[in-house]
């Protein structure tokens, strides 16, 4: 029967198109490369999704982030993606957490109910948490590495974590990732050196911090803002959500 999904089943077929709707894929952070990661899993068919986010929406996440429009500003990120998912598919579960994912918030999580992670979090302590919980619930984790500061999509690829090289975050993961026995962690990542900012102040978070009074975690609070656009961090997230895809169905196109 001729349905939303026709197009996709066309390639990898009703079995697989089954496996996927019974499938739950938990995204953890759902900013420039998680919402895109999001918006792919749920146009493939994905049946159960969570997801963990406490960031509200801020103007300067309008030019690369999937839930940020004008009209969004200032709601929970995760309520405007729940919103988004019903309008695509109805019947897709989807859970929220309005949770900043750490060490101390991991209680939150029953790593072994998900058939998938994403880690599309920027904090390098909740990604070294992130593959250790899967790795003891032996779920299977992909992990995003640096997107931020960064202009050429094309030169982002798949690999474990300890095949990289050049990037500056994917160096700290590894050598944390060693000291914790963590054997592998399947990532995407780039070889392009990250560009140094521009200062500005007329543009910076540090100098025009635009959050609203009592918030918990700016922007201004981090040593550096990064830079960043519309089409690298929407590029590592259809990636990410590619290879979710091909390895919940073993289909590949080798």
């Amino acid at each position: 029967m001729l349905n939303q999904f026709s197009r996709t089943e066309l390639l990898l077929g009703k079995e697989a198109m089954e496996k996927l709707k019974s499938s739950r894929v938990a995204v953890f952070g759902i900013g420039g490369v998680g919402s895109y990661t999001v918006e792919a899993l749920v146009r493939s068919g994905i049946g159960a999704v969570d997801l963990i986010d406490d960031d509200k929406v801020c103007l300067t996440n309008i030019n690369r982030q999937l839930y940020a429009t004008r009209k969004t500003v200032g709601r929970y990120k995760v309520d405007v993606a729940e919103e988004r998912i019903s309008e695509i598919n109805p019947d897709t579960k989807v859970k929220t957490f309005k949770t900043f994912y750490m060490p101390e918030t991991a209680g939150q999580f029953n790593f072994s109910d998900y058939d998938y992670i994403v880690d599309a979090i920027d904090t390098v302590t909740g990604k070294i948490a992130l593959a250790e919980n899967a790795q003891a619930a032996n779920t299977p984790i992909i992990s995003s590495m640096g997107a931020g500061n960064k202009l050429d999509p094309t030169a982002f690829e798949v690999s474990d974590i300890y095949k990289t090289s050049v990037c500056p975050l994917a160096k700290v993961m590894r050598s944390e990732l060693r000291k914790r026995n963590i054997r592998g962690l399947k990532v995407v990542y780039s070889k392009e050196k990250p560009i140094t900012p521009i200062e500005n102040s007329d543009v910076s978070c540090h100098t025009s911090c635009i959050c609203p009074p009592g918030t918990e975690r700016t922007c201004a609070k981090r040593r550096q803002v990064p830079g960043s656009n519309a089409f690298v961090p929407s590029v590592v997230g259809l990636i990410i959500a590619g290879e979710v895809i091909k390895d919940l169905t073993g289909i590949t196109n080798k």
